[in-house]
């Protein structure tokens, strides 16, 4: 191979590399083994894996995937396609689409949805900046001191190469939901946007409805911000709340948690919207015998027509995500998935009565929550540590997600689904009860 492009040595392919670090850049690798034994390898060290009972959440949950989610995205078509540069020809990905797009808009009560995003942190971003293109003239932006500080924080990483846009906390009521008078004080002509989580990073369910009409008093665009996308099944649409562009972390759609991630974002907005909304979306029609088709309908992508003025700069979508979601929605269908909904919100309310009955652990915020709720535990750090050296892992610790601030120093985010058993609950209540004895 050398001899073919003229070069003496390895070395001379990378000339670009300083010498210095090409001497330090050798890898030492042990001889290589068999399959028979990398697999018997491999096979000790899974067995040495533990399986902790968990109550994290914070943006990530766990929910039971049933087996035909894998079956489907595990088929050939699906698992190795990519984005179809001549999409009319992968009717099959188009549908998936479709029906993904329509589960969504009906979960926001919305007109449309696009094709999905990559998660609900970039979706997030993304409908700052649609607000802004909407709004041309406007660029401050309020957000909910709710929402999840990693969102916000993907948000300011997209406006800062943007040019214009400005990130303004709107801070929290002493019972978790946002302010609505400080709220209406900050609102003007210059607020593009006015974000508010759905429920919030907190558990917490915002008054959204509240939130939109004082965004839409001012002109300025109402978005609500999910990460549990279950809670839409049971709450108010957000659509149905006034809110002009909803997005939503959708990982608990069919998405283990494994390792943190996937995820898929889901985002839809109003039909006025439309021509300003990032991403793709997939329209159905027919042919010239009348037979049902699927085509792409809108793609204002850079590398698509609108070039230099496309909406946005998201190419391959999050197609295979987006599948496992279509295909556990269609699954569960309208009914079973307000039962998972109502199943995950009896169980955490709960498990929170007992660990105030039985713990002592008094909740953090007054207001509704969905299935996770954030809990004040004294000397969280030292219990922390305890419990994840018995193989329990409480929840969420907020402070270190919120440094700085003093009030989340005790905090602690627990959430509970409908794969929390009987069995990890006593645990949790028991160990965080024995705090004090400690």
């Amino acid at each position: 191979m050398l001899a073919a492009v003229g070069e003496a040595s390895v070395d001379d392919l990378f000339p670009t590399v300083p010498a210095s670090l090409r001497a330090t850049a050798s890898i030492d690798l042990e001889a290589g083994l068999g399959e028979r034994e990398v697999f018997e390898a491999l096979s000790a060290m899974a067995a040495s894996n533990q399986t902790p009972a968990s109550f994290q959440g914070a943006g990530c949950y766990r929910h039971f995937v049933p087996a035909a989610v894998s079956a489907v995205m595990g088929r050939a078509e699906f698992a190795t396609s990519y984005t179809p540069y001549q999409p009319e020809v992968s009717q099959g990905t188009l549908q998936a689409s479709f029906e993904f797009q329509t589960y969504v808009a009906r979960l926001m009560g919305l007109d449309v949805a696009n094709a999905s995003m990559y998660d609900g942190a970039s979706a997030f971003a993304e409908a700052l900046l649609m607000a802004m293109r909407v709004h041309k003239n406007r660029s401050r932006l309020l957000v909910s001191a709710g929402l999840h500080p990693e969102y916000v924080e993907v948000a300011r990483t997209y406006l800062c190469g943007h040019g214009r846009g400005e990130i303004v906390e709107v801070p929290l009521a002493a019972d978790g939901r946002t302010d609505l008078a400080a709220l209406e004080s900050m609102l003007g002509d210059d607020v593009a946007a006015v974000a508010t989580g759905y429920p919030n990073f907190f558990g917490v369910i915002d008054d959204l409805g509240g939130a939109s009409r004082l965004a839409k008093r001012a002109g300025a665009l109402s978005i609500s911000v999910t990460g549990e996308s279950l809670a839409l099944a049971l709450l108010r649409s957000p659509g149905s709340c006034g809110v002009d562009i909803a997005v939503a972390e959708g990982q608990s759609f069919g998405l283990p948690p494994s390792f943190g991630g996937p995820g898929v974002g889901l985002f839809a907005t109003r039909s006025a919207h439309v021509r300003q909304m990032p991403g793709r979306l997939v329209g159905e029609t027919v042919d010239e015998e009348g037979r049902r088709g699927y085509v792409l309908t809108l793609a204002t992508r850079e590398q698509h027509i609108r070039r230099e003025k496309a909406t946005s700069n998201i190419c391959t979508n999050q197609g295979l995500a987006a599948l496992c979601a279509t295909v556990f929605l269609s699954l569960a269908g309208r009914n079973g998935l307000r039962a998972l909904a109502i199943e995950n919100a009896r169980a955490a309310h709960l498990v929170a009565e007992r660990l105030h009955r039985e713990a002592g652990i008094a909740a953090s915020f007054a207001a509704p929550f969905f299935n996770e709720f954030c809990v004040e535990v004294p000397d969280l750090d030292a219990v922390f540590a305890r419990c994840t050296a018995s193989g329990l892992v409480p929840g969420v610790r907020v402070a270190p997600l919120l440094p700085g601030r003093a009030e989340h120093r005790g905090r602690l985010l627990v959430a509970v689904t409908e794969c929390t058993s009987a069995a990890d609950v006593d645990t949790l209540v028991s160990r965080l009860a024995a705090r004090k004895a400690a």
